[in-house]
């Protein structure tokens, strides 16, 4: 085990599954080509859930990576019928979130409508736009018809405007109503110079839950700002979803369980690099006092890191953190969540450690908190939370 540069961090090598060679400081090289710059993983729709008819909205995203142009990957994944997209644009949004100058028209196939197929996603054709690292844009979808219930990624922790009917793509509108959940976009990819992606898969925590909206203070967010920030900018696509789990499926908007979702969230990232693992902890949570053991959430564990290293890609664990005072919190789930990270911190079998336990901890009560980084339900992190969390990772890593 190593201490990096005062972040406990523990780099494991040469396990089973590792691929010969490869250390957490082997640089990969990366070539021209696609990058995941953004990403919200789509969530099963809800019966008699929003949805949209004869109505524009807009979205902002924040990009983690810059280039020449950009394309959209839109979603119908849950969709059991056709979904018409009447038209699209996408512009460089202010700090207001409205697009700044002309919005430029998004074509497929070169027409500037399109239907994405029941079941499918769709990928848009390149849009030449300039951006760089972090700029933000304004993305307006016009739903022609009626959508049915919304294929959303329902907690987004920023705010989707939609319109009165009509088409405003092309020239903004005033917000008829606002929600905060993220609707048909489910990833923005950069054509970049130098394209590798690092993908964050995991829950809530990962998700962002409880950081102030439109802020981008997620701890994925705070890890982009860092690597700009060191002058070595990496295409960051946040793949998780609030409530999900290792295994189990606990309803319809936390998503298919990570063993379910990881072909088309993670499979589908391009040129995807590095793989951040932090989730399990609503599989501990949720048992009660019955818990599925640690080696059952192990094994699901393995199942990741398996899939991840047959594409290539560098397999990074978080350790799960502190949550006593959190509602579903027993001592039997905490006897599993230690066995686990335990496990995290000792394991040959993935390429690193981020301890984002220690990182958080009271080291006065290590099974809760610090408190000033909690969001006052002792689970999820605040904003300094997130913030102590992008800290807590060793650039290195990303080499």
């Amino acid at each position: 085990m190593k201490r990096l540069s005062g972040i406990v961090l523990a780099l494991a090598f040469a396990g089973c599954v590792s691929s010969p060679g490869v250390t957490a400081a082997t640089r990969i090289e990366s070539a021209p080509g696609w990058a995941g710059a953004w990403g919200a993983s789509p969530t099963i729709p809800l019966v008699g859930g929003r949805a949209f008819d004869n109505q524009t909205i807009r979205q902002v995203m924040r990009l983690s990576q810059g280039g020449a142009e950009i394309r959209l990957r839109l979603t119908n994944e849950y969709g059991d019928k056709p979904l018409k997209i009447g038209a699209a644009t996408v512009a460089l949004a202010g700090a207001d979130g409205k697009a700044v100058g002309q919005p430029l028209p998004v074509l497929f196939a070169g027409a500037t409508s399109t239907v994405i197929p029941p079941g499918a996603p769709l990928l848009s054709d390149p849009i030449q736009i300039d951006v760089k690292a972090l700029d933000s844009l304004s993305i307006s979808l016009f739903m022609p018809e009626p959508t049915g219930p919304c294929m959303c990624h329902f907690s987004a922790s920023a705010t989707t405007f939609v319109s009165n009917p009509g088409n405003f793509t092309a020239t903004g509108f005033e917000a008829k109503e606002t929600f905060t959940s993220r609707a048909y976009v489910s990833a923005i990819e950069v054509q970049a110079a130098s394209a590798a992606t690092i993908v964050t898969f995991g829950d809530s925590i990962t998700d962002g839950t409880a950081s102030t909206n439109n802020t981008n203070r997620r701890w994925p967010d705070v890890l982009a700002d860092r690597l700009v920030a060191a002058g070595e900018p990496r295409g960051v696509s946040n793949q998780a979803i609030a409530g999900n789990r290792v295994l189990a499926q606990q309803g319809a908007i936390f998503g298919a369980n990570a063993l379910a979702r990881f072909d088309r969230d993670v499979s589908s990232v391009p040129n995807a690099r590095w793989f951040i693992v932090l989730e399990g902890i609503n599989d501990i949570g949720n048992g009660g006092a019955t818990p599925l053991s640690a080696a059952t959430l192990i094994g699901g564990y393995r199942q990741l890191i398996v899939r991840a290293k047959s594409r290539g890609m560098k397999v990074y664990f978080a350790t799960l953190l502190p949550y006593e005072g959190a509602r579903y919190f027993h001592e039997a789930g905490e006897a599993v969540r230690q066995e686990v990270n335990a496990w995290i911190r000792s394991t040959k079998e993935i390429d690193g450690v981020i301890d984002f336990d220690v990182a958080t901890r009271d080291p006065a009560n290590p099974r809760k908190m610090q408190a000033g980084l909690q969001s006052g339900d002792w689970l999820h992190p605040n904003d300094a939370g997130y913030n102590v969390m992008g800290e807590a990772i060793d650039l290195a890593l990303f080499k």
